[in-house]
């Protein structure tokens, strides 16, 4: 209940001010699976990820944030491309990487309510639009780097 009180806070902080915000997305993809984690301060389904610290790299944020939120530990990252989102009164960047070689621990942090691995021909229907798009982008076989909207 906290969480979503915080969550909701956050929402006034972005409609006042407007924020630039950078954040990764990690595409952790095994045997045409991919994982995918519920929060537990807002429905649907995302790709594991989340904001920059300061004095982060891009792919420092990455290993972190899968670490934190699937207890992953990750091999070699590719970068997937740079998304731009405009919604909810503030302008996010998302960073995403694909990821093949990952070993997971079972530990997840408390932001996390579920995850769960979908073969990628069969995504659940409250999967976020942006991230629907990148992965529909993957199965079709789209050559990346890019960038566009998210």
């Amino acid at each position: 209940m906290f969480i979503r009180i915080l969550y909701f806070g956050f929402r006034i902080y972005t409609f006042i001010f407007r924020p630039i915000r950078m954040g990764v997305r990690v595409m952790m993809i095994r045997d045409g699976q991919i994982l995918l984690v519920r929060h537990t301060y807002m429905t649907g389904w995302f790709m594991p990820g989340g904001g920059l610290k300061r004095g982060e790299t891009l792919e420092q944020a990455a290993r972190r944030e899968a670490k934190e939120e699937v207890g992953a530990e990750l091999k070699e990252l590719q970068l997937m491309g740079a998304y731009t989102g405009f919604k909810d009164w503030k302008t996010d960047h998302n960073i995403v990487f694909i990821c093949h070689e990952f070993t997971l621990n079972g530990k997840r942090d408390n932001e996390i309510a579920e995850s769960r691995f979908f073969k990628l021909d069969e995504l659940p229907d409250e999967l976020w639009p942006g991230h629907r798009n990148r992965l529909e982008e993957y199965r079709r076989g789209v050559e990346h780097p890019r960038f566009g909207e998210w």
